[in-house]
């Protein structure tokens, strides 16, 4: 029985942002499971309402947040940090997030979006990958050598833009520089017309928890322009909430 349920929740990851509407055979392949126990726990989902079926694709329903909201629930972190999202959203005028590691993605946990900056609506719950994007390196870069190394060893990644750097070796050489200033820029790697500059989140033990970010349209500054304009907002939140994180 806990084995179905495993195989169940390893067919409802398989929906992304990229890959909202699956058929059998696509959720099958991308979970690694054999058609016939796909078909069962899809159905099975749009028996207890998680997915709709149109006979011939799946998609999630919006019950199956129930999910990530019981766990969003008992975690202190989202509440904790809103309050300076909301604050530095509104002094700055750009969005800005905080998100958790997860394997070689990162999960958002609390947003505040003073207008969409990408094409894919964030929000908790939303998924990036770790690779190319600023919250997901300066995460890489807290992680001990072995997890960090584990992860590069799954490049070369997908290149989501002309810009993105895919290869393990010039991912290292960026991670490392990241942990030597502190603070991580991408400039449209994730998505042409997006920047992005972050800061790791420290609790009160000194241990990375999370990251802060803030994102915006490449028209609204240079890249060369991010850390004057915008490190000083993250730095001061970063060492406000370092006494308040677990």
């Amino acid at each position: 029985m806990m084995g179905g349920l495993a195989k169940g929740l390893r067919v409802i990851e398989t929906f992304t942002a990229e890959r909202p509407r699956q058929s059998i055979g696509e959720a099958a392949t991308a979970a690694g499971l054999d058609r016939a126990t796909a078909r069962r726990c899809l159905l099975t989902l749009a028996h207890h309402g998680y997915a709709d079926y149109d006979g011939k694709y799946f998609t999630l329903t919006p019950r199956v947040l129930r999910l990530g909201t019981a766990c969003l629930a008992t975690m202190p972190l989202p509440q904790i940090v809103q309050p300076w999202l909301d604050q530095l959203s509104e002094e700055t005028g750009e969005s800005s997030s905080v998100s958790i590691l997860d394997g070689a993605e990162i999960v958002y946990v609390a947003r505040a979006a003073q207008q969409r900056v990408m094409s894919i609506a964030l929000m908790p719950g939303s998924r990036l990958p770790a690779y190319c994007t600023s919250m997901g390196r300066v995460l890489l870069a807290a992680l001990p050598q072995a997890e960090l190394d584990a992860v590069l060893a799954q490049a070369p990644f997908p290149a989501r833009t002309p810009r993105t750097r895919t290869g393990a070796v010039a991912l290292a050489a960026e991670i490392a520089r990241v942990r030597a200033q502190g603070h991580a820029v991408i400039d449209q790697e994730v998505e042409l017309g997006l920047r992005s500059i972050a800061v790791p989140l420290w609790n009160m033990r000194g241990r990375v928890v999370a990251a802060l970010n803030i994102g915006l349209a490449a028209s609204h500054a240079t890249v060369e322009d991010l850390p004057a304009r915008f490190l000083p907002g993250l730095q001061r939140i970063q060492t406000e909430l370092r006494g308040l994180l677990r």
